[in-house]
């Protein structure tokens, strides 16, 4: 069976470079990662460097409140930040998977042997029986491993060290861990699979790599005596992105991970992972991406869909953000909390107190501010905007056309051939090249300017609720020489003329649009006679 139906059915299977789902269909797994809940971190919280990772903020609000208090705290926390209305809505929204980061030290007594907290372990219980109800399949992610993997706030290192791969204890601890998740959920079939270590070693501390693939190797052995079913999934060093450990393949049910986070959304970014994907002959999975803008949203998650790489957004919920779906209004008196961590002047237990459990009421899902432009960017459902840059990644005679290859100066798709620019100038290219191509401001215009003949294809997607509502696309346009003309068709069927477009930047509304099925629709948009530059293509409902 080749078919693609994306269905959340039985146990996920690794096959050849595909993934499968329990009935044999291939399988793109889309979906958002569940950051800060069993592993809170400092940056979601808006909190500094003195609360900027699990063990520090938990000893804040002790300090605030007392432990009694910061233990109800900690219940109601665990209990609300992911409730069944984020698992409900993620559903909603057409995703089919969420990765759920745990931190091992919620989960482990402290001592030996190793024994670990039954109520901790029924929250992972009670998310995957929603996920089996509402249809998501789950990534458990160990991303705190005990001693930490990565030495850094993100694992909730107690001394800034790796000590998973210092001390043989933690790593005891680890593959115990790893078997005792197996053991429990060696029958889940909503379970999608194992998620070994998060971005183990950054560069600073590359004297351990060595020591990455053993460990795996001890993990997925301890995994197998009790769970042949799951997948198992790797990730390379330095942040996810250095896949240079993996020696030799390790199982045969076996997804490969990287993370994108800080470059261009373009193939030759990501070349590296797409040859070891064929060298290999494993599916490959971007476990982490985001923290970047709605614009570049729509260019790297499709990049991974037509590259069909599997993929996980970072992340659904955080403090203050424009660019996660829940933001999670920050409660009055807030500073007074930074402020202490910073040294300044411990607030009152009654002000404490206040100010936690308004946050605590803050971060359930309907008290939530919600981006549904960031859920469309990623999935590119309408309504959406698509920079003219992002037009498909299936390659030449597929997602574009050019009649003659220019050399690209931005750095940017550079293999396309497809000729872009800043219309602002140097400015904007220097900011662009610094932040990798992915953090251009409001004022920097990138655009694209198609010869005659030239063309671009853009794949948006229409969902059930909104298939009977009509449609206009409005295109941002400009001629260099005036009288441009701009053949614009919608699935091969409908096409309109956009005739004299001048110099100046004029946005265009292309009519009529029809009322679309459900389903992934593509407009091409063609030069003809004269050349034509482009900014953006919008596509939104009709209003009235």
């Amino acid at each position: 069976m080749n078919a693609v139906r994306n269905e959340v059915v039985g146990f996920v299977k690794a096959e050849g470079r595909k993934i499968r789902n329990g009935e044999g269909y291939e399988l793109l797994l889309r979906g958002v990662g569940l950051g800060s809940w069993l592993l809170p971190e400092g940056y979601m919280w808006r909190m500094p460097v003195q609360g900027d990772r699990p063990r520090r903020i938990e000893r804040m609000v002790e300090d605030l409140v007392g432990r009694e208090k910061a233990e109800q705290f900690w219940e109601i926390y665990y209990d609300r930040y992911t409730s069944e209305e984020d698992i409900r809505q993620i559903a909603v929204e057409g995703f089919n998977s969420v990765r759920v980061p745990i931190n091992a030290r919620m989960l482990i007594e402290d001592g030996e042997p190793v024994t670990f907290r039954a109520g901790r372990i029924e929250l992972i219980d009670r998310i995957i029986a929603w996920c089996r109800s509402y249809g998501l399949y789950v990534i458990l992610d160990l991303h705190g491993a005990p001693g930490g993997q990565t030495g850094a706030n993100i694992d909730d290192s107690e001394q800034d060290q790796p000590e998973l791969f210092i001390h043989e204890h933690y790593r005891r601890m680890t593959i115990e861990l790893w078997r005792m998740l197996a053991e429990r959920y060696k029958d889940e079939w909503i379970v999608a699979g194992y998620d070994l270590l998060n971005e183990p070693l950054p560069d600073y501390f590359a004297q351990y790599n060595h020591l990455v693939m053993p460990l795996y190797k001890d993990i997925v052995a301890a995994i197998r005596e009790v769970d042949s079913k799951h997948m198992i999934i790797l990730e390379g060093v330095h942040w996810s992105t250095d896949w240079s450990i993996f020696g030799e393949k390790i199982d045969d049910n076996l997804m490969l991970q990287f993370h994108k986070y800080w470059n261009n959304p373009d193939t030759e970014s990501i070349q590296k992972y797409l040859d070891t994907r064929e060298a290999w002959d494993v599916p490959i999975f971007m476990g982490e991406g985001g923290e970047n803008n709605k614009e570049w949203y729509t260019g790297a998650f499709r990049l991974f869909e037509d590259h069909d790489i599997s993929w996980n957004f970072w992340t659904w919920k955080k403090m203050e953000t424009a660019n996660s779906p829940c933001s999670v209004m920050k409660p009055a008196g807030w500073e007074l909390l930074v402020q202490y961590l910073e040294g300044g002047d411990q607030p009152d237990l009654a002000t404490a107190e206040k100010i936690l459990w308004t946050y605590l009421a803050h971060i359930d899902f309907h008290a939530c501010e919600y981006h549904p432009e960031i859920v469309n960017a990623l999935l590119r459902k309408a309504p959406v905007r698509i920079p003219s840059i992002f037009y498909g990644y299936r390659g030449e005679d597929v997602s574009f056309g050019v009649k003659a290859k220019v050399e690209q100066h931005i750095g940017f798709r550079i293999q396309d051939g497809v000729k872009m620019f800043f219309v602002e100038g140097e400015r904007d290219k220097a900011n662009f090249q610094h932040g990798g191509g992915h953090r251009w401001h409001d004022d920097e215009r990138i655009c694209v300017e198609l010869a005659p003949g030239d063309w671009l294809a853009y794949e948006f997607m229409i969902v059930p609720e909104e298939s009977k509502a009509r449609y206009e696309l409005t295109l941002l346009l400009s001629s260099p020489h005036g009288e441009g003309k701009l053949l614009v068709t919608l699935d091969d069927q409908q096409s309109v003329s956009l005739d004299g477009i001048g110099e100046a930047w004029e946005t265009i509304v292309v009519k009529p649009m029809v009322s679309m099925e459900q389903g992934t629709h593509t407009i091409v948009v063609q030069a003809q006679h004269h050349p034509v530059r482009m900014e953006w293509l919008d596509i939104q409902p009709v209003q009235g």
